[in-house]
């Protein structure tokens, strides 16, 4: 609305619903702070769940960050932006998303009441780029290197990411995740990458958690196409075809004009020729193994178990890439195309039953650059739960390995940065410094929450661990056991260097952008960009999504 010589001039639809202003920031810092706080419980091994119930009534029970607040149908556009925290945060670390969230919460918590004090958004964000910078900076001063020999550490980080999921036997599950990460790391350029998604996890409910085994090669989802086939092929020689064995259809509809019955049996003897000779060529070039992403004639797969192959049809794509880089086996496109160089090896392969499913173990390869771990336990939900803390564990011990920095857990990092920032706070003078002040008490968060979580007192831990930090031990975080500053190091929790940089960035970039939202302008209908019901500021009806 705008005012011309008194009269009044509509420049938006009608309707809009419209916030200005210290309105508008302080709508959308609730929000977030809402979403901080509804994952802050579950953060540190005491963390506790969360259940999830959509729509469907489909359950989540999960204490990872990102999952809840994936699950949770959040509507408030604020809000939304602190998700995005979270599935940066997954994507680029796999762990650490909950500290992600509470830490953006927390410093819009300081923001705004750096804002009551008549300081600007923009000094504000300033001041937070600031802190970032010099926080990112300060972390690779206090971080540690690690190789891949160091397999006890890398073990520990992995240990620590799980933290949290349950009380099944972490040292196993670890010890997977460490051999399989190792297995698939790849050297270029003198760095090693670790590309995760070469590890294929396989969930199957029943037995218990302690029966899940890491398996050097792949599981495929199948079973061989035909009984008479042998169930286990030793010394196997695999080929992979991505070509149907079937008599080609022809590509515009045909008729053949068949007028006595020997044209009729020349017609089916010429089929059968075809689908024997595809055979041959397969046999003959030494080939125990098929895997074929495409369809198997039923006279090819007779002809094939004839021939003792062990023959699996329309395998996916993915599947095939992962064959590929765990038997050294080359695709084919033509059958007429294979030959014996194509071929990949491996020591075992096997149709077994799992959980009253059949599954193809492809197993005991030379050097496998994909392989597989196969997840078991009592119930969905806990073996859904064990999945997603494998993931997390992959992904910080590939991270680790990619960057070759670590760093003590606990709250030890978060501690020592929030005491450097205020020394270097002061070096900074203007408003300014009240915003990197602002950042450092925020980052306290961390310890706070895991003693919170843990039934200790908020006050006596943060005072143990600042007061061991200015004696100088850097590496002093909170044994939540104990409620004691303990050396981190020497407890055996430890975490990624990337997962602390990226939480710091990630957090002070959304709390930047939104402090420098004024004006939320918003057209009604429940279109692209319409507000929720029951307006701007606060949560739409039912909260956030239904949690119980």
């Amino acid at each position: 609305m705008a005012q011309l010589g008194g009269t009044p001039i509509l420049i938006l639809k009608e309707g809009t619903e419209r916030r200005k202003g210290r309105e508008a920031q302080s709508g959308n810092i609730a929000a977030a702070k809402a979403v901080a706080e509804s994952v802050r419980t579950t953060l540190g091994p005491k963390g506790m769940d969360k259940m999830i119930v959509d729509s469907m009534g489909d359950v989540t029970i999960t204490n990872d960050g990102v999952t809840i607040l994936k699950e949770m149908d959040i509507e408030h556009p604020a809000a939304k932006m602190m998700v995005e925290v979270a599935k940066t945060q997954d994507d680029e670390v796999g762990d650490g998303t909950t500290t992600a969230v509470v830490f953006a919460g927390e410093i819009l918590k300081g923001a705004e009441d750096l804002i009551e004090q008549n300081i600007h958004p923009t000094v504000i964000a300033k001041g937070y780029k600031m802190a970032a910078e010099k926080g990112r900076e300060l972390l690779k001063d206090l971080a540690k290197d690690i190789s891949v020999d160091d397999r006890d550490l890398l073990k520990k980080i992995a240990i620590t990411a799980m933290a949290g999921r349950g009380e099944e036997d972490k040292e196993k599950m670890a010890g997977l995740c460490v051999d399989a990460t190792i297995s698939v790391a790849e050297e270029s350029d003198g760095k090693l990458r670790c590309d995760t998604d070469k590890i294929s996890v396989i969930k199957k409910v029943g037995g218990k958690v302690d029966d899940s085994e890491l398996i050097g090669g792949v599981i495929i989802d199948k079973e061989r196409v035909h009984s008479r086939m042998p169930k286990k092929i030793e010394n196997a020689k695999i080929a992979l075809l991505n070509d149907a064995m079937e008599v080609e259809k022809t590509e515009l509809s045909a008729e053949i004009q068949i007028k006595s019955p020997e044209q009729m049996q020349a017609f089916l003897n010429e089929e059968d020729k075809m689908l024997k000779d595809m055979v041959n060529k397969i046999t003959s070039a030494g080939v125990n193994v098929l895997f074929c992403q495409k369809g198997i004639d039923d006279l090819a797969q007779h002809y094939l178990a004839k021939e003792g192959v062990f023959a699996v049809r329309r395998v996916k794509k993915s599947d095939m890439e992962k064959l590929s880089k765990a038997t050294g086996a080359k695709t084919v496109t033509k059958i007429k195309d294979l030959s014996e160089k194509d071929l990949g090896d491996a020591g075992l392969v096997e149709e077994r039953k799992v959980s009253g499913s059949d599954l193809i173990f492809v197993e005991k390869c030379k050097n496998p650059k994909s392989v597989s771990i196969l997840l078991r336990g009592g119930t969905d939900h806990v073996v859904d739960e064990l999945e997603r803390g494998v993931h997390d564990s992959l992904r910080v011990v590939g991270t680790v390995l990619e960057d070759g920095k670590f760093l003590p857990g606990g709250g030890a990092p978060e501690t020592e940065l929030s005491l450097r920032l205020r020394e270097y706070a002061s070096t900074v003078g203007g408003r300014e410094q009240l915003a990197i002040e602002s950042f450092a008490k925020a980052l306290e968060v961390t310890p706070r929450t895991l003693a919170e979580n843990a039934g200790i007192d908020p006050i006596d831990a943060l005072v143990e661990m600042r007061s061991a930090h200015e004696k100088g031990n850097k590496s002093y975080g909170l044994d939540i056991y104990t409620g004691k500053a303990k050396d981190m190091l020497e407890e055996g929790v430890i975490e990624p260097m990337r997962v602390k940089t990226q939480a710091i960035s990630a957090a002070s970039e959304v709390a930047n952008m939104i402090l420098r939202i004024d004006d939320i302008i918003a057209s009604k209908g429940g279109g692209e960009g319409g507000m929720p019901p029951g307006g701007m500021g606060g949560m739409p009806p039912g909260g956030m999504g239904g949690m119980y």
